[in-house]
């Protein structure tokens, strides 16, 4: 294939998708806030994520936009910060699907970010979910104009595991420490998707024409909290781990600078669509997907 641009790409998951893909196509350009520069078939191009102007020429004749573009979540749910996670999703969304009607040429199809969240709002321990109400907004924007030659597909993506980075690393390093009980309830429903089965489905909403609108992003082993700990403790061979509390969580989380909502609310999807279109994960269970990630 020729072109593709991925918007947000130097994050975890970009860097993610840019090993993948980096043998797949001829041109790859990253749409980031950082200097723009050139590495071999990888042209880094400077945009504000949010306002249109030079960047969008990017867009002229790619085959594949992919977006993951938006703040991090690992902060404390702050006003401002609250602004800031929900404003970079819907603002460089927007500014993605007016930039599309603007080229001759625009990409084949649009892989755009979202929440897993969306697929199962529940609040079985904290009173409000900020996530699900992101993830409504940011497939608002993401529908909200019409790109008729480009075919549009949300992936609503859960937590994902993985070596270098994702939710996993944290867990790992308290399990260590003796910490690794559960946490809260222990009863809040954890979906994840190992970093390889993510990269694989962008792939393969890619490939297959059928998929379209929104696709969960999991595998299909939600667990719940107190399971998820306590495999990550035999994987690690950790014989013990300390359990912690809510109201734990909630100190814990405003020292660290960090949400303890993350943690507490329940997150219980299915990938049905790609399942029935096909697709097959490489790690469908916890066990499979922790023994790759922590060996």
């Amino acid at each position: 294939m020729s072109k593709l641009v991925i918007a947000g790409g130097t994050g975890f998951l970009g860097n993610k998708l840019i090993d993948f893909y980096t043998s797949k196509y001829n041109e790859i350009v990253v749409l980031t806030r950082g200097k723009s520069r050139k590495k071999e078939n990888i042209s880094y191009v400077n945009w504000d994520a949010k306002t249109i102007n030079k960047w969008h020429t990017s867009l002229n004749n790619a085959d594949v936009l992919i977006n993951l573009t938006g703040k991090s979540v690992d902060c404390r749910f702050t006003k401002e910060n609250k602004a800031l996670i929900l404003n970079s999703r819907t603002e460089s969304t927007t500014a993605l699907g007016n930039a599309i009607n603007l080229v001759a040429n625009p990409p084949k199809v649009w892989l755009n970010a979202s929440s897993a969240a969306i697929s199962h709002p529940n609040k079985e321990e904290n009173g409000e979910d900020f996530m699900l109400y992101v993830g409504l907004e940011w497939e608002k924007a993401f529908n909200a104009i019409k790109n008729p030659n480009t075919r549009k597909v949300a992936l609503r993506i859960s937590l994902v595991f993985g070596k270098e980075g994702g939710a996993l690393i944290p867990l790992k390093k308290i399990t260590k420490l003796g910490l690794g009980g559960k946490q809260g309830s222990g009863k809040q429903m954890v979906s994840w998707v190992h970093t390889k089965d993510f990269v694989a489905t962008t792939n393969y909403a890619i490939e297959n024409q059928a998929i379209t609108g929104p696709i969960v992003v999991a595998a299909p082993d939600a667990i719940s909290n107190t399971k998820l700990m306590s495999t990550i403790r035999q994987t690690l061979n950790v014989p013990f781990g300390l359990p912690a509390f809510s109201w734990m969580l909630k100190i814990g989380g405003f020292i660290i600078g960090t949400e303890p909502s993350l943690i507490l609310n329940s997150m219980k999807v299915y990938p049905e669509k790609l399942e029935k279109n096909g697709y097959e994960f490489r790690f469908d269970t916890l066990k499979s997907a922790l023994k790759d990630i922590l060996k």
